[in-house]
């Protein structure tokens, strides 16, 4: 039987979702989807919830399991290696798809037999309220461009994907031939990061897509809790946020067409460094709240370092392409930071 599609789920110390996740999953595969689950080594019933759960369904979920605890990257590379479908989607444990999202996904792929399919998601808390619903957690997009049609060009997936900032892997089902092929060899998740590791690994995937095509529909529910790892920052995870365009900037450099693209189209240049401000700010506002940090002078360096790398605009273009928009707040709250920024020169002495 051909496998169309590779569902890959990740597994650590996820027990309290674990089952709410597996529920809404496996009654939406039928034939030609593989479900793969991987224990990283988990402490809590995981496991046991696993196993029991892959007895109830013979046959529709393959368990794999690590010795010791690798952390997501590593589980992701693991199951990555196992996968036998022409496509790939990585799940999160945590999460949950809505009924409908693996038929969705299907009729995506055999209308427009993409190298990248995209889609929305939702947010899922434990308590919703006004607010939330005004933020649109209901549907957050993660594409900004044309939805329903196939996109034949790289430089608009960039484009789109780097001004909607949603680098999450559940998001995306991608061809698996694009993670071994490409000018810079096989493509794997960073292992050891503790944060940004998506968007280190898909903003690079992103460029290998010949095609890609867009589903205005949030398919993922993504749950927001107390142990998400954005909502308890340390400074070795901001060091990964600062820094997971590295990657993407020298693939790009080894990309002459898309280099050429780069300087013939402004609107690629702007959102690609819309992106990079967007990290750089976020890593000095961490450091201004945290002054107690030992090494906070060399941090500041390394995060101007990364900046300048991967942005192709000065920080003085980038305010005045904010100032041309008519992004007035966005404008304000970046001159703070962008102003004074220190030259590569200066932060690499």
């Amino acid at each position: 039987m051909t496998i169309r599609l590779s569902i890959l789920l990740p597994v650590y110390n996820a027990e309290p979702f674990l089952l709410e996740c597996l529920d809404a999953l496996l009654p939406q595969c039928s034939e030609g989807v593989e479900v793969l689950v991987l224990d990283d080594c988990s402490t809590d019933g995981s496991w046991a919830t696993l196993q029991a759960v892959a007895a109830t369904h013979a046959g529709r979920v393959k368990l794999l399991r690590h010795s010791q605890n690798q952390g997501v990257s590593a589980a992701r590379n693991s199951l990555l290696e196992a996968a036998t479908g022409e496509y790939i989607w990585f799940l999160d444990a945590d999460d949950q798809l809505v009924s409908t999202a693996v038929a969705t996904v299907l009729a995506g792929l055999a209308a427009f037999s993409p190298d990248w399919l995209l889609f929305d998601f939702q947010v899922l808390r434990q308590s919703q309220s006004l607010k939330h619903h005004l933020r649109g957690e209901h549907h957050r997009k993660t594409f900004i461009g044309p939805s329903n049609t196939l996109i034949h060009d790289t430089a608009t997936l960039l484009e789109g994907l780097f001004l909607a900032g949603q680098f999450h892997p559940w998001s995306k089902v991608s061809r698996r031939t694009l993670w071994d092929e490409g000018a810079c060899g096989p493509l794997r998740f960073p292992v050891g990061w503790l944060f940004a590791e998506d968007m280190a690994t898909f903003s690079r995937l992103a460029l290998r897509a010949q095609t890609a095509a867009y589903l205005n529909v949030p398919l993922v529910r993504y749950r927001q809790h107390a142990g998400n790892v954005m909502l308890c920052m340390t400074l070795p995870k901001i060091q990964g946020l600062s820094a997971a365009l590295e990657g993407f900037s020298h693939d790009l450099a080894a990309t002459p067409a898309l280099q050429h693209r780069l300087r013939q189209t402004a609107s690629l240049a702007f959102a690609i460094s819309h992106l990079s401000a967007r990290n750089y700010m976020a890593a000095m506002r961490f450091l201004a709240a945290h002054p107690e940090l030992e090494h906070a002078a060399d941090a500041a360096r390394a995060f101007a370092r990364h900046y300048r790398h991967s942005s192709p605009l000065t920080p003085e273009e980038l305010l005045q392409a904010y100032w041309r928009r008519g992004w007035w707040a966005r404008y304000f709250r970046a001159r703070r930071w962008l102003r004074h920024v220190p030259t590569l020169q200066e932060s690499i002495g």
